[in-house]
Order: structure tokens, then sequence, then C-alpha cells
């Protein structure tokens, strides 16, 4: 008897964090909420953002950091 309410025990041990990390159901709110509204984009104020934002001088390269760059070759090599 002692086994049995062992293993009950254990087992309820366990199931218990599965159940919370599966939501245990719905609480709170409903199926049919309305959707939230989304705000109007300004055709206009995005232009224009578009505009302040400056033109880079160098073209960006992601990898310059990682290796140096290679030694520009002068004359070909003569043997």
């Amino acid at each position: 008897m002692r086994a049995l309410v062992l293993a009950i025990a254990a087992l309820a041990l366990l199931a218990a964090p599965a159940t919370a990390q599966m939501g245990g159901g719905k609480r709170g709110g409903s199926d049919h909420a309305p959707a939230p509204e989304k705000p109007k984009i300004d055709e206009k104020a995005y232009k224009a953002a578009l505009e302040r934002v400056p033109t880079p001088k160098e073209k960006y390269d992601p990898w310059g950091g990682v290796a140096p760059a290679p030694a520009p070759t002068t004359a070909a090599k003569k043997k």
C-alpha cells in the first residue's frame, strides 16, 4: 500500500510541471476579442524620414573586421 501511495505521489509531482507548461486551459479573455486597431501609416512622414537618412560615404563591409585585407600586390613578381 505504501509503494502505491509513493508511486502516485511521484507521478503527481512529475505531471505538475508538464501541466504548467501546457497552459492548463484558457483563463481570462475570450476567443472572440476584437483585434487591436493598427495605426495608420502616414506616407508623407515616411518619405520625409527616408530623405533625412544620410547616404554613406563608403560601402559597408560586414566582414571588414574579421580578417585583415590582403596586401595589394605590386608589379608581377620577377624570378
